[in-house]
């Protein structure tokens, strides 16, 4: 089975907690704080591996997840940071985010590398907290949260040049005859189930890479079919070699094909169709295949395309198709990479996060990333900590919000799982 197109959930690793811890050495009953920091948590990391050709491993696989950082020990003991965790995935995969849709990365070349989702940091031990009004301090940071999201994973082939057309004109075998790619054969429609690549070597030194898109059907861009999987490998190639069966068999009429398989190139991306193309007159060995060859050059080269007469099953006719991919190959520009967004523009894990006020059953509920933060930052029960958390109210803005809310002195603000008293 060819799999193109995955849903996952990965989350990276928790920050560890920072220690409270005292020294305690003979003759020191109470010694001064000396409580480590945590480790840092693993991020999750995606990486390409030219050896793999679909995204199959992710079938039964669908969550991944980062390991945490270990917490802080006494004598100043900083945790173990957690293991990152690597995805290989095969060239050519896009990955966006479920939430946005927005593009995270465009993995193309052998062992490219993205994080995805970055490990939280380690929460700093109360050895950091000692000042010399405040010599005991009895909290300690908690660790950060490790970033965590769902992706969709999609495999967008890469080639120079594409072969398109309906099922059956031949666009397995030319593939065959110009490269060493193995492709299965047979003489029906939709044989072929997932794009096939193979090097053409021109001369040497000089070669492409080609890909025999699956057979395009009349609806293919409404997803009638297989159209939306096939459709997107056509995405990167720079060139569409467009196969058509010159012999009209099956009742088959080939510039009327011509046509189908355009508009649904266009329906799919306006794009996609203003990408340079050219005809290959496929089964020009079979008698009355020419009457339909001098009907596509006199239509269609007007009009830009140029129509070469092949036959794959003789291997004739490849020698000047062949030199016009490879003049217009070296004139064409790279094709593009889809824009990425910045993970840490989406994510960010400083105390800028959003948050929220909502008011239910009398109470006033603040939530959100920003206060799941600070509440993992403090130690309620300390009143130094607690001090710090009614400073952080304030700087992030939470109090102001209240108060436009309509909060009243001595109403309940509730945070995670602790209520308070409002005190203006």
């Amino acid at each position: 089975m060819f799999v193109d197109k995955v849903k996952i959930s990965i989350k990276a690793g928790n920050g560890g907690n920072g220690a409270v811890s005292f020294r305690r050495e003979k003759y020191i009953p109470n010694g001064g704080p000396d409580g480590g920091d945590g480790g840092h948590g693993g991020s999750v990391v995606f990486q390409v591996n030219p050896g793999m050709h679909t995204l199959m491993d992710f079938r039964y696989k669908r969550k991944f997840q980062a390991q945490s950082g270990e917490d802080g020990r006494g004598s100043k003991q900083t945790g173990r940071d957690g293991d990152s965790i690597i995805i290989e995935v095969p060239p050519g995969t896009v990955i966006r985010d479920e939430q946005t849709g927005l593009v995270l990365a465009d993995l193309r070349s052998p062992g490219e590398r993205k994080v995805l989702a970055r490990g939280g940091r380690g929460g700093r031990g109360n050895v950091h907290f000692a000042t010399s009004t405040r010599q005991t301090p009895r909290f300690a940071r908690e660790g950060s949260k490790g970033q965590e999201r769902t992706v969709i994973l999609e495999l967008k082939s890469i080639a120079d040049v594409g072969l398109v057309g309906f099922p059956n004109v031949g666009k397995s075998t030319i593939l065959s005859t110009l490269t060493s790619a193995r492709p299965k054969i047979a003489d029906y429609h939709f044989t072929t189930l997932k794009p096939n690549l193979g090097v053409v070597e021109v001369r040497k030194g000089q070669s492409f890479v080609m890909a025999d898109i699956p057979g395009i059907i009349e609806g293919a861009h409404q997803g009638i079919g297989l159209g939306y999987d096939f459709l997107r490998h056509i995405e990167r190639t720079r060139i569409l070699v467009h196969v058509i069966d010159a012999s009209g068999s099956e009742g088959r009429k080939p510039l009327e094909d011509f046509h189908v398989i355009n508009r649904e190139l266009k329906e799919y991306s306006e794009k996609l169709a203003q990408r340079p193309q050219i005809i290959a007159a496929n089964k020009s060995d079979i008698p009355d295949s020419q009457e339909h060859i001098d009907e596509l050059k006199a239509v269609l080269e007007p009009l830009g395309y140029r129509v070469f007469p092949v036959s794959a099953a003789q291997n004739r006719g490849f020698a000047p198709l062949l030199d016009e991919l490879v003049r217009l190959l070296d004139e064409l520009p790279e094709p593009e990479s889809f824009e990425e967004q910045e993970v840490d523009d989406l994510y960010s894990l400083d105390e800028t996060e959003p948050f929220e006020v909502t008011k239910e059953n009398g109470e006033y509920i603040l939530s959100g990333p920003a206060v799941d933060k600070l509440l993992g930052r403090v130690n309620l029960d300390d009143y130094e900590s607690l001090q710090y958390f009614q400073r952080a109210l304030r700087k992030l803005g939470m109090i102001d919000a209240l108060r436009e809310q309509g909060i009243g002195e001595g109403d309940t603000v509730r945070m995670g799982g602790w209520s308070f008293d409002f005190v203006d």
